[in-house]
């Protein structure tokens, strides 16, 4: 592998270490046992998908609904997985590894190269990395949470809104993405005064849907 793709790695390891920090950190001073957050980055492993369920569970939501949120977050991944289908070769268990280990960094480092071989490697040296980085980071995190008297001093309450506009930035550049964008935040705001805790999320996508069908059609209709 190419030292370009090494260096541009570890620039995203030490990025996410940050976002680790952050999380294991907000979980402890939400009150949460240790286990929780350390349990939920290794067997989840998915940032966004933790910060959501985490904000709900903090906001007073229950289970049921911190699970369902992080699961519409994280459908973003049935794509990825066929845009690296390739990548994810020999055993059954291997395979399970792989898709465990799928996240937007590992893909984007896939994508990055034609050669079989090339795709590979980044695709295991990304995804290992961060899987390490992002645990030993969460459990650091955790630990400050657990010692440190205000945790909310350090301004560690603005990683999640600030760590879910990152991931949805780079989609908001075009234009028909980002109306779709406001008219389900439009509606989550909406709903919030009415609805639980993390189910004015969940009706985002059900509002723009009808308009994503009616966009599908209208570009197969020559």
């Amino acid at each position: 592998m190419d030292r370009g793709t090494l260096r541009d790695i570890g620039l995203v390891c030490v990025a996410d270490a940050l976002v680790g920090i952050s999380f294991g950190a907000l979980a402890l001073a939400g009150g949460l046992p240790l286990w929780v957050p350390v349990a939920l980055s290794v067997l989840v492993f998915a940032g966004g998908a933790q910060f959501a369920a985490l904000g709900v569970v903090l906001a007073g939501g229950g289970a049921v609904t911190a699970v369902v949120t992080a699961l519409v977050l994280n459908a973003r991944l049935l794509p990825f997985g066929l845009a690296a289908a390739d990548v994810f070769t020999g055993r059954p268990w291997r395979r399970l590894v792989g898709a465990h280990l799928l996240t937007d960094e590992s893909l984007a480092f896939t994508l990055r190269h034609e050669d079989p071989r090339q795709r590979r490697m980044a695709f295991w040296v990304c995804g290992i990395a961060l899987f390490v980085v992002w645990n030993l980071a969460v459990l650091v995190g955790a630990y400050a949470g657990s010692v440190l008297e205000d945790v909310n001093a350090l301004g560690l309450d603005a990683a999640f809104p600030a760590v879910l506009l990152a991931l949805v930035m780079p989609a908001l550049t075009e234009r028909g993405t980002r109306n779709l964008a406001l008219l389900g935040t439009a509606v989550a705001l909406a709903a919030t005064p009415l609805l639980p805790p993390g189910v004015p999320v969940l009706l985002a996508p059900a509002a723009v849907a009808p308009l994503l069908l009616l966009k599908a059609r209208r570009a197969r209709t020559p």
